[in-house]
């Protein structure tokens, strides 16, 4: 299976922040969409990654408090990326070795999506599920000894 199945089932939609951005806003419109992670794009690029884990970092680093930040000032600046090529057997390694829960998807230097450990946990499941109700099937069907086969 490779990145681009998961894209299509998952939709288009993508959000994203630029470097410049407020950060306590990125982190508003994150909650408000129920969403992990922002796309940092800079002139149609993408610079880097605002995920949950460096809104803790840096409410931590500042006793609870965002302040001025910019998302630029926090942001993941060079995020494990994948193409829509790569096969989920090469994604979910590099993910569990990076610690990385979002990876965004380019297609030379455009940004098609971004994935997320659980879409990549989702799509391996749903495969081992068809997996085994095919498998199932199959045996089910298998011809015991002396009956011809279908």
């Amino acid at each position: 299976m490779k990145v681009s199945d998961i894209l299509r089932v998952k939709g288009g939609t993508l959000f994203t922040a630029q470097p410049g951005d407020d950060l306590g806003k990125a982190v508003n419109t994150m909650s408000e969409l129920d969403i992990g992670s922002l796309a940092v794009m800079d002139h149609g690029k993408l610079v880097g990654m605002l995920t949950f884990r460096e809104v803790i970092h840096t409410l931590a680093r500042q006793g609870g408090a965002l302040g001025d930040q910019t998302v630029g000032s926090v942001m993941d600046r060079d995020p494990a990326t994948c193409s829509p090529d790569t096969d989920i057997t090469e994604v979910r390694p590099l993910m569990l070795e990076r610690h990385t829960r979002y990876m965004p998807v380019l297609d030379g230097g455009d940004l098609m999506g971004v994935i997320s450990f659980y879409d990549v946990a989702k799509a391996v499941v749903d495969s081992q599920n068809f997996e085994n109700t095919m498998l199932k099937a199959y045996i089910r069907d298998w011809p015991t000894e002396g009956q011809p086969a279908a």
